[in-house]
């Protein structure tokens, strides 16, 4: 039998590797511009053709490459950073594997021009699928340019792959934005098909945050600096008021290296416990800086997680610091113990001796006597008599007569009753509420046997109401979602837009990776009815939201639904204008904790089980439950 293990061919395992190490265009402008950036360039140029399926060029001012060097970058584990194994825990620089170039050249068709300073001519190299095609000197500026064009166009599998334009395009700028914010003292500029779409200049990090985001930013910005014998930790956390109902501007970068760390975000999150609004996430560019020899970045292929040597000790320290910048801008409550004046002590107006206050009890009380009158004798501290008349009640004798004037025909009112048994956890919430119509549910047969509703508000997050079959529990707010998405949709069908349109129209600001998204959806917002016009490079006027819509501004629905589409993957399946309905419906329905009269939740009802689907909400998650007869007699035995 012959050997049937052998050595791949080159191109082969270079393909194999270009799995792990491009994903998609992003992967290649990540690997690139980390390149230019340890060849010490001060001036990256990123230009980008159908979101880098037809072409990527990354232009440096680096300090280029000699003939010899331009050709083994392309090879398999070639690097200049790594001698021995020692100096894998000592790395402070971006690439290190010396797989980019290799895995780049083996999925694309890739023209490399590079010059050194001390060179009088440059070197082009012409690579397409892991086969050098040519290499001749050129004229050329000190640097290097990498041209990558029809970027998976050798395996076909992985190039169908790909997400649509838009989708890709998100990618790419998260990755621009990642490698921008670790690196302010480098210029930077991102085009897409010949459209500027980031200009950043070199400056601070505070500068390079706003230039990226927009004015609006620099206005939420706290500063965070703390510098401790395990780690130095700088940067930036918004303002509470500032904090958005989505990810999108959340960052840490370990020795300048983007990293994802949930362990590490929920130390930001404890550190704003109870100065956020419910289901909000602040923004936060947290820079750490640690010794390498404490940190693993091999835990992950795309060197995007890590691992700490002591993670519970870098917790502690970071929840600390964010707490000490929130309370010095004064984010958070605090305390001055110096300040004496703020706590006023009464004194005596007279300096005399202090009397301690009795109390008075009648220990004779009898509700059940007839009316009658007691004696008793109080002391005090100072051992003086204080004799007190008491009078008791009258009898409750002839209790059965006191609705004797109703005939029996109607029953007393026991909703003061009843509320005062509602939860006291919601009692102040619901003080300031409409009062909800206290009513008794009906069992087996559907029929209501009390009350003026057959509904009932669970803890203002549920409706209750007796079906044939059991008990049916729906939750308000999904069942609003599929209300108002199926509105959407029948809108859509029909072609007929419900708008509602501004008196004053509202401006609202945007960073530039916000505005091209907008651009993008516009025809389709305003299929919806949401028309917005843009004013000028960051800012919109919002013209007109669609009818019907009072539970949300149109600040939070035009938020929700571009974090929507920067975060989540577009379903090609699925129309854009149903998505856009799918988030829409998911900000305008009606929130948990709102109090429903029992006209709105019968109307509820009935809205509801009108629609196409009342089971699911327009994502899929569960609106009803029923809670069957034969359950519920096991509960009580």
């Amino acid at each position: 039998m012959s050997n049937v293990i052998q050595l791949l061919p080159d191109s082969v395992a270079n393909q194999i590797a270009a799995g792990e190490v491009i994903q998609r265009p992003a992967s290649v402008i990540k690997e690139l511009m980390e390149n230019a950036i340890d060849a010490g360039a001060t001036n990256i140029q990123v230009i980008t053709k159908e979101a880098g399926k037809s072409l990527i060029q990354v232009i440096d001012n680096g300090c280029g490459m000699a003939e010899t060097d331009a050709r083994m970058a392309f090879e398999r584990h070639a690097t200049s950073k790594i001698r021995e194994a020692g100096d894998l825990f000592a790395l402070r620089t971006m690439g290190f594997r010396g797989e980019a170039l290799a895995s780049i050249a083996a999925i694309a068709q890739v023209e490399l021009k590079t010059r050194r300073q001390e060179d009088d001519l440059g070197v082009q190299i012409n690579i397409a699928a892991s086969q050098v095609e040519s290499q001749e000197p050129v004229q050329c500026p000190v640097g290097s340019q990498f041209c990558i064009k029809n970027l998976f166009y050798n395996v076909p599998a992985r190039r169908r792959f790909l997400k649509k334009t838009s989708t890709e395009l998100r990618h790419i700028i998260n990755e621009f934005q990642r490698v921008a914010l670790a690196n302010p003292h480098v210029a930077l500029s991102l085009s897409h098909n010949d459209v500027p779409m980031f200009t950043l200049p070199s400056g601070n990090i505070k500068q390079r945050v706003v230039n990226m985001n927009g004015k609006q930013m620099g206005n939420n910005l706290i500063p965070i600096d703390t510098d401790t014998v395990m780690v130095k930790i700088t940067g930036f956390i918004g303002k509470p008021e500032s904090a958005k109902k989505t990810m999108g501007d959340q960052f840490f970068f370990v020795n300048n290296r983007y990293m994802r760390h949930p362990y590490l975000h929920k130390a930001v999150m404890d550190a704003y416990d109870n100065i956020l609004q419910p289901e909000t996430i602040p923004a936060y560019f947290i820079f750490l800086e640690v010794d390498p020899q404490i940190v693993d970045v091999n835990i992950h292929p795309t060197k995007t997680e890590i691992k700490f040597e002591d993670e519970r000790a870098i917790w502690q320290i970071l929840n600390a610091a964010i707490r000490e910048s929130l309370g010095k801008f004064n984010m958070m409550p605090s305390i001055d113990f110096d300040t004496t004046d703020q706590v006023h002590i009464p004194v005596s107006a007279n300096g005399g001796e202090l009397v301690e206050p009795t109390v008075e009890v009648n220990p004779f009380y009898n509700p059940f006597e007839q009316e009658a009158q007691h004696s008793v004798t109080n002391y005090d501290i100072n051992g003086g008599a204080n004799t007190q008349t008491f009078q008791s009640k009258a009898s409750a004798k002839g209790w059965e007569n006191l609705y004797a004037e109703n005939n029996g025909d109607e029953l007393p009112d026991f909703s003061a009753l009843a509320n005062s048994e509602m939860d006291r956890e919601e009692a102040p919430f619901e003080e300031q509420q409409e009062p909800v119509q206290q009513t008794i549910l009906s069992s087996g047969n559907g029929d209501e046997s009390a009350g003026s509703s057959r509904f009932f508000q669970l803890k203002n997050r549920y409706i209750l109401t007796s079906v044939k079959s059991g008990l049916m529990m729906i939750d308000q707010k999904r069942a609003h979602e599929r209300i108002v998405f199926e509105g959407f949709i029948r809108t859509l069908q029909s072609g007929a837009s419900l708008s509602q349109k501004s008196l004053f129209p509202e401006e609202l600001c945007f960073g530039p990776q916000e505005v091209g998204m907008i651009n993008e959806l516009i025809p389709d917002l305003m299929t919806l009815g949401l028309e917005l016009e843009q004013s000028n490079d960051e800012t919109f006027r919002v013209l007109s939201t669609p009818a019907g819509l009072e539970n949300v501004s149109a600040a939070q629905l035009i938020d929700g639904i571009l974090t929507d589409f920067r975060d989540g993957e577009v379903d090609l399946q699925k129309e854009v204008t149903e998505q856009i309905a799918t988030s829409m419906a998911q900000r305008a329905a009606i929130p948990y904790g709102k109090v429903l009269s029992a006209m709105e939740m019968s109307e509820l009802f009935d809205q509801l089980f009108a629609c196409q689907v009342p089971n699911f909400s327009p994502s899929g998650k569960t609106i009803i439950s029923i809670m069957d007869m034969e359950e519920t007699q096991k509960r009580f035995g």
